[in-house]
């Protein structure tokens, strides 16, 4: 990895780049601690089969979706469609 920020010891983020990283690394906890209250407030709760049917079916769809989007990009980003 040659980069001139290797070279002389710089970093390659400003000051406002470290700061929208510590901006955004709060969100993501703030929003892992919501999502672990909303999971323990609802202990209680039960799902019937079609539930967890429907939930398995929505979440194979959504990774196939994103993993078909960005196969289309890896295709079209070798094969030189991308202008």
């Amino acid at each position: 990895m040659n980069s001139t920020s290797d070279k002389d010891g710089k970093s390659p983020l400003s000051a406002a780049g470290w700061i929208a990283l510590a901006i955004l690394f709060g969100l993501l906890l703030v929003s892992l601690w919501y999502a672990v209250q909303v999971w323990t407030a609802m202990a209680g709760v039960q799902m019937s089969g079609w539930g967890w049917t429907f939930l398995i079916a929505g979440i194979v769809v959504t990774v196939g979706l994103g993993a078909g989007l960005m196969a289309l990009v890896f295709y079209s980003s070798r094969h030189d469609y991308d202008q």
